[in-house]
């Protein structure tokens, strides 16, 4: 496989595994152990609901499959912001590089590419730089890999030519996501680009998931030009592109 971003919620998913497992052997011991034929049944019952969690568990992890880019939507990102003639592109929350690998075809030769993310393995299994690097290289990317926070950049004032976030702020709670659109905007160059793909997960109830991020965009500053609500074979997505 050319690629590898890791396995998702596999704490969960490793935990539900396990307790399959247990329910499997606890199941086949009753079998072979029990004489009565209501006890063999009721062991035989608990064996089998091990063998069907421990099964769906089991495909779950390669739920997303820890080697697809799913192209689509990083080609709506990469339209939104357009890249073509960018010097500098700050990509936040890269996590193990999928947005990078994902951005990568539309990204001009010579751009320096920084990807940031704080790099939390507890929700996927192998975050850490050293695999954003990797990942980004096997695209064909040069990239400055930085553990930081999306609220408080460790980048000048107007920076960089042009800002991603990809399926990053619907995991912060709502003011930190603010931050880190504000945080978007200082770093900003004047005549930058930022680009937004969100989850449909805005954090008010109730609130429709485009108008919630386009407006989450505007008050931190940026003049919305785009709004597309994307629906790929996997799931469905908010692009959202703005200008300081």
């Amino acid at each position: 496989m050319r690629f590898a971003f890791g396995v998702y919620h596999w704490r969960e998913r490793g935990r539900r595994l396990a307790v399959a497992a247990l329910a499997v052997a606890v199941g086949l011991w009753g079998v072979r152990r029990r004489e009565e034929p209501v006890g063999r049944a009721l062991a035989a019952a608990v064996a089998l609901w091990g063998l069907r969690r421990g099964w769906r568990t089991a495909a779950k992890l390669l739920r997303p499959p820890p080697w697809h880019v799913d192209r689509e939507k990083y080609a709506a990102l990469a339209a939104a912001v357009d890249l073509s003639g960018a010097d500098r592109l700050l990509d936040v929350g890269c996590g193990t590089g999928r947005s990078l690998v994902g951005l990568a075809p539309a990204v001009p030769d010579g751009c320096t590419v920084l990807g940031l993310d704080v790099f939390d393995d507890r929700v996927i299994l192998g975050n850490a730089p050293g695999l954003a690097r990797w990942n980004a290289a096997a695209a064909g990317l040069t990239a400055e890999i930085v553990r930081g926070d999306a609220a408080r950049l460790p980048v000048a004032d107007g920076a960089v030519d042009v800002v991603t976030a990809s399926r990053v702020l619907h995991d912060l709670p709502a003011e930190d996501a603010r931050r880190a659109l504000a945080e978007a905007r200082r770093v900003c160059a004047p005549d930058g680009r930022l680009g937004l793909l969100a989850l449909p997960y805005p954090h008010e109830d109730g609130a429709d998931p485009a108008d919630y991020w386009r407006d989450l965009v505007a008050d931190a500053g940026f003049t919305v030009r785009s709004v597309e609500t994307l629906t790929t074979d996997r799931n469905e997505y908010v692009v959202v592109g703005g200008e300081p």
